[in-house]
């Protein structure tokens, strides 16, 4: 009998194979296979199990073979949504500046000065990146909180409870107790950064597993998050009566947005495309398993971060470089011509807050489009970005109303000043998501959640020693001259 083949494989009637029984005897034992359902199964290598869809639904296997469109981009929205969410603690605490110091520890409300006024932004710096940097980092080794569902929902929930708390205290009467609200504010930014630490780590891990431009949309978020809070400022600061009304609208903004965060979480299990590559991860996990005779692999940490180094240093100075300057010294930069278009009311809004967050978010969006320089080259325009701390040291900075300078003020046009704020934004927010993509392709396909988590790491390192310079240039600006 003459054998029946379809492009390369045996017809199959009813699950059974078209050789009879005694022309099976007669095949040579190496061709006597167990029946397959489908060719390009076995091309994937997959566990008898799976090959033979015992564990697997028939839409998890449609989904194994077949990548998915991300329909209406949604999963990328996503994780622009929650790149939003990561910054926004960050944002709301150092946009609501003016509600601290001029309102809450204003003379006008308590009566007398106060110490907290002057080193806010420095103070709260240090209050939401210190225990941001250190969960950063154990949360690469230790998966704090369980799996990534568990790690998600208690460290939104948190924040969510953190903003509620700070709503409550911004409609409460404290100027008989400034020294216990100032500290009561630095225990929820320690404990709001806690918690923001697990989730932005785990965030980068999630996109990480994903096509390289889903790490770039949560970096795109992140700069969405500082436009977002500069035009709620600058709306706040027209529409809303008092300064404390305007911050009360900031955190209520916040807590909108972490709610959203927290629903759409929900939903990415829904949606095919996330899901076929969190198929692929589980997959190739239980294939190294089994070649591994059951034992599972361990990370090799020290591999996965000597391959990323190059790529986490360009991201620690990029970012060391922005928080430098951005907010502590950018924010205190006053104009110097009285004619300048901007009012006062919306200098320090317009030249500052908006432009960086604008133009970071612009930057980081055209990494869709170009990705140069290559990771080789990386490097050097991240060094050249060093020269902006002298450049803004030398224009109009003012630290505080009774500070005196000693350094003179070199740069005397506000537009000059307006204009290299907007490079600064621009580099920010590009040279930043490239060193982000980068870093997650720079090993194997494995290790990308691991080397992502990495990159969020690095990336709170720069940011915390970037607010930890800032406390330096008051003193230097005051005792430094040329």
């Amino acid at each position: 009998m003459s054998q029946r083949r379809e492009v390369g494989f045996d017809v199959v009637h009813n699950g059974f194979s078209s050789h009879t029984a005694d022309e099976s005897e007669k095949l040579p034992l190496q061709q006597q296979q167990p029946v397959r359902l489908q060719p390009s199964w076995e091309e994937n290598n997959l566990p008898e199990d799976e090959l033979n869809f015992r564990n697997l639904t028939m839409d998890e296997a449609s989904l194994q073979l077949h990548t998915p469109v991300d329909k209406y981009r949604l999963v990328y929205m996503t994780f622009i949504l929650n790149g939003i969410g990561i910054l926004m603690p960050w944002n709301m605490f150092i946009t609501a500046e003016s509600y601290f110091t001029k309102y809450k520890f204003g003379r006008d409300y308590i009566g007398t000065d106060v110490i907290y006024d002057d080193s806010y932004l420095q103070f709260v710096g240090f209050a939401s990146q210190v225990p941001n940097l250190i969960f950063n980092w154990l949360n690469v080794f230790v998966q704090m909180g369980g799996n990534l569902t568990t790690r998600i929902v208690w460290s939104i929930s948190i924040e969510v409870v953190v903003f509620i708390l700070t709503i409550a205290l911004a409609m409460t009467d404290t100027h008989e107790w400034p020294g216990a609200f100032f500290w009561i504010t630095m225990v929820s930014v320690v404990i709001l950064n806690m918690a923001n630490g697990i989730y932005q780590n785990t965030i980068f891990g999630m996109a990480a597993k994903l096509p390289l431009q889903y790490t770039g949309a949560v970096v795109l978020g992140s700069n969405i998050s500082g436009t977002f809070t500069s035009l709620v400022r600058i709306f706040s600061d027209t529409f809303a009566s008092t300064v404390r009304m305007s911050a009360i609208y900031y955190f209520i903004t916040a807590l909108f947005v972490l709610l959203l965060c927290f629903d759409t979480y929900f939903a990415l299990p829904l949606n095919r495309y996330y899901r076929h590559y969190e198929l692929k991860e589980k997959r190739e996990a239980s294939l190294r398993k089994n070649q591994n005779m059951g034992v599972v692999e361990r990370i090799p940490y020290f591999y996965v971060f000597k391959k990323c180094l190059p790529q986490l240093m360009n991201i620690f100075l990029v970012f060391f470089v922005t928080l430098s300057i951005f907010p502590a010294v950018h924010a205190n930069i006053k104009a110097v011509d009285s004619d300048f278009f901007i009012t006062t009311k919306y200098y320090t809004s317009i030249t500052c807050f908006l432009t960086f967050n604008v133009c970071a978010m612009i930057g980081s969006y055209l990494t869709a489009f170009c990705s140069l320089p290559r990771a080789k080259y990386l490097w050097i325009p991240i060094a050249l970005r060093i020269f902006y701390i002298p450049f803004y040291l030398l224009c109009n900075y003012q630290p505080s109303d009774n500070a005196t300078r000693i350094l003179p003020v070199l740069i005397n046009s506000d537009w000059a000043y307006w204009i290299v704020s907007v490079t600064m934004g621009l580099t920010s927010g590009y040279l930043s998501s490239l060193g982000m993509m980068y870093a997650s392709k720079s090993v194997e396909e494995r290790y990308a959640a691991t080397a992502g988590m990495f990159a969020a790491a690095a990336l709170i390192t720069g940011i915390f020693t970037g607010v930890m310079s800032s406390f330096i240039w008051p003193w230097f600006v005051e005792n430094v001259g040329i």
